[in-house]
């Protein structure tokens, strides 16, 4: 649907350039008082030049500030002009900064005109079916988020930061028993420039990338599920973790389910949070943790699993709790007291689910008191495993766990607040 009188109109634009645009797209640039891009974007008007009345401004670094400055109509360049004409890469809505100038000014204040986003180009060339295969960006995270997708028989593709990424992954990879998996690298897709080049990833050897490249993975190594309940032996840590079994029964507590925020409470070795973000890659978490050193073992626990872009690691609860954003789900794993339970609570957003796990029989009678006062589900877990006696085998039984989840209600209006 067409917005009439859009303050900002942003047009995607392939590696061919001028050619590679529809009329609707050309009459736009052709029209345009200004148009915002990076450098390279802007070149590849350099064959409309004659056409073109507008001017064009290359972005200034750091991007992001001078983007906030167009939108906000404090730079002068977009001041002086009504509607502001910006470039883009592709599909501006897939991955791109369509998505971030909508979130910012509203909908209806932005028209796309999308081109060919560069995962499209790379599945056709590949004649890989674009809704089966699994796209991640390594442009703002680690390029170890493509650990989240690795999967025997699974096919990737990785958005690159630059000319090292087709590298860094190989090299992933191979650590972590992909080493036979076939890497394709796609630069310039669909411009003069256009080349790719295959290797296993094992073999890798590519010593220059074009820096506008896109990484294909065809996955060969071991089976890889975002169910939880991953092997302990997959997080670094110093005992402190909540064991698999029991990790898996938290996380399915915690019910993660879209663009929620978690924070986790005596995080220690970050297994759940890591878990609970590999279940769905729209989750974000903040981790409180008081030991430094489980900290930084949390944080590289993390990277290892990809999911650290999407994870802030804080001091220790009650004190860092007090400016935090508001969370969706709250678990507490460690630390447990009444001040801490108090606080995570009102914290809570209505609606929000809240999971506490503890051992001690002093924590667990907190949960039974709070059972009896807010309702939620109170279970005593117990796991045994099977062990050496001898020469003979028997059960060996875990620490039993008392899990208290609930959901804090929705707050109802009573008529006197409406007056």
């Amino acid at each position: 649907m067409s917005r009439v009188g859009a303050g900002f109109v942003v047009v995607g634009i392939g590696a061919d350039g001028w050619r590679g645009l529809g009329d609707h797209a050309r009459d736009e640039l052709r029209g345009a008082r200004v148009i915002f891009g990076a450098a390279r974007q802007l070149a590849l008007l350099d064959e409309a030049a004659a056409e073109l009345a507008g001017d064009r401004i290359a972005w200034r670094s750091p991007m992001s500030e001078h983007l906030a400055a167009v939108l906000a109509g404090t730079d002068a360049d977009a001041a002086s002009t009504g509607t502001v004409h910006i470039l883009a890469s592709g599909d501006p809505m897939f991955h791109g900064v369509g998505a971030s100038i909508v979130s910012r000014v509203g909908a209806d204040r932005v028209r796309v005109i999308p081109a060919v986003s560069s995962a499209g180009h790379a599945c056709a060339r590949l004649g890989w079916d674009l809704a089966t295969t699994r796209v991640v960006s390594a442009v703002t995270a680690d390029p170890e988020i493509v650990l989240t997708e690795t999967t025997d028989g699974a096919r990737v593709l990785v958005l690159s930061r630059d000319q090292n990424t087709p590298a860094a992954i190989a090299k992933i990879l191979v650590d972590n028993g992909f080493g036979d998996s076939t890497v394709t690298v796609l630069e310039q897709l669909g411009g003069p420039g256009e080349r790719v080049y295959s290797s296993p990833a094992h073999t890798w050897s590519y010593p220059e990338p074009d820096p506008l490249n896109i990484v294909a993975i065809d996955c060969a190594g071991p089976r890889s599920s975002r169910a939880p309940g991953r092997d302990d032996d997959a997080y670094d840590h110093d005992g402190q973790i909540t064991k698999s079994t029991i990790r898996a029964a938290t996380v399915a507590a915690l019910e993660p389910a879209g663009p929620q925020l978690l924070w986790d409470i005596g995080a220690g070795s970050g297994s759940v949070t890591i878990e609970w973000l590999r279940a769905d890659v729209r989750g974000r978490a903040i981790a409180f943790e008081r030991d430094p050193d489980r900290a930084r073992r949390l944080s590289s626990n993390a990277r290892r699993h990809g999911v650290a872009h999407r994870l802030t690691v804080r001091g220790a609860a009650p004190d860092a709790l007090a400016d935090a954003p508001t969370p969706d789900t709250v678990f507490i794993g460690g630390g447990l007291d009444d001040e801490v339970l108090d606080l995570a609570w009102a914290a809570l957003r209505d609606g929000g689910r809240i999971v506490v796990n503890a051992v001690t029989v002093e924590n667990q009678s907190i949960l039974i008191r709070r059972h009896g006062e807010l309702g939620g589900t109170l279970r005593r877990l117990s796991v045994e495993t099977l062990a050496p006696l001898g020469t003979m085998s028997t059960w060996r039984p875990a620490l039993p766990i008392v899990q208290w989840a609930a959901t804090k209600p929705a707050r109802t209006t009573s008529p006197e607040d409406e007056s």
